[in-house]
């Protein structure tokens, strides 16, 4: 018995120029992507809902469509889930990060299901938000008889 392939569409939508600047990234990384909106929110709440919905209706044919937005709580998180009540099969994430998205857009070729995709977006982005610390090589209290570790271990 063959599984079922689902494909699964993505809106991106965020303050500003938020989704053409993600966009432009995921097109270096991935390459130009089908079944893939950019929603930008530049102006108006009521211009960002009519593009919202010019988005979805773009991808009618797809199985379910995950929004990414940047903030939660912000206009176009709060416009995509408002729209989103009366459509199926739709995910809103916020928070979204490049890792999420690029990971998102390479795994849902694979033919995974929206909640499947809607997890792993969620667990990617957190797993790649990291703080860098300088960690240092030798501490404050070394003394005379530790070793010299200068040219490397």
């Amino acid at each position: 018995m063959f599984s079922r392939f689902y494909m699964v569409g993505i809106i991106l939508t965020g303050h500003g120029r938020f989704a053409d600047g993600l966009t432009s990234s995921v097109d270096l990384i991935a390459g130009p992507q089908k079944d893939y909106v950019a929603v930008n929110f530049e102006h108006e709440v009521d211009e960002l809902t009519t593009d919202l919905n010019a988005a979805f209706d773009q991808l009618q044919d797809c199985d379910g469509v995950i929004v990414f937005t940047d903030l939660q709580g912000g206009s176009p998180f709060k416009t995509a889930v408002e729209l989103s009540v009366s459509r199926e099969n739709v995910e809103i994430i916020a928070g979204t990060n490049l890792p999420m998205l690029a990971e998102v857009i390479m795994a849902r070729s694979m033919g995974l299901d929206l909640d499947t995709l809607a997890s792993m977006a969620v667990n990617t982005g957190k797993d790649q938000v990291t703080r860098f610390e300088l960690a240092s090589i030798m501490g404050d209290d070394q003394d005379e008889d530790n070793e010299d570790f200068s040219d490397g271990i």
